[in-house]
């Protein structure tokens, strides 16, 4: 599967490799690759504009062949209404418990990555003295949807 970051402007690309067979994963909220376009790591989707044009926009991708999508470092309510109003699963990191699934990156799970955390990053490693028993952890407080809990969601 290829993930494309970005709404309206990659549904003419989604389009053509969906036709092609070619599987995509949208992602929408947050977009690492033009981060600094959106001035810096910053919860996206905060105002009802926003939100208003997040869901259009997913609606879009889900239109044009997206057989998923991600939804990132946006406002958990957002999150619901966007997974309500699509009929493909949504991803969340960052985006509350109410997505179809969650992501972690692994380095975050395993609490290795230096620097300043994301509100939305837990150590899953703590306690569990292994990479296997964190990577259970997050599988069982995921599916049990303990996980993201409130304070790691906007």
């Amino acid at each position: 599967m290829v993930k494309i970051e970005g709404g309206e402007t990659m549904v003419a690309t989604i389009e053509f490799l969906s036709a092609r067979g070619v599987p995509v994963c949208g992602h929408l909220g947050l977009t690492p690759q033009s981060v600094h376009t959106l001035g810096g790591f910053r919860v996206q989707g905060k105002t009802q504009t926003q939100a208003q044009a997040l869901i259009s926009e997913a609606k879009m991708l889900e239109a044009s062949g997206a057989a998923m999508l991600v939804l990132e470092l946006i406002p958990a309510v957002l999150a619901r209404e966007v997974t309500a109003a699509l009929r493909i699963p949504t991803i969340g990191i960052g985006a509350g418990v109410d997505c179809t699934g969650q992501v972690l990156v692994l380095h975050d799970m395993l609490d290795i990555y230096p620097g300043k955390k994301a509100k939305f990053v837990k150590n899953f490693m703590r306690g569990t003295g292994s990479v296997q028993g964190a990577i259970e952890a997050f599988v069982k407080e995921v599916k049990a949807k303990s996980f993201p809990a409130a304070e790691h969601s906007y």
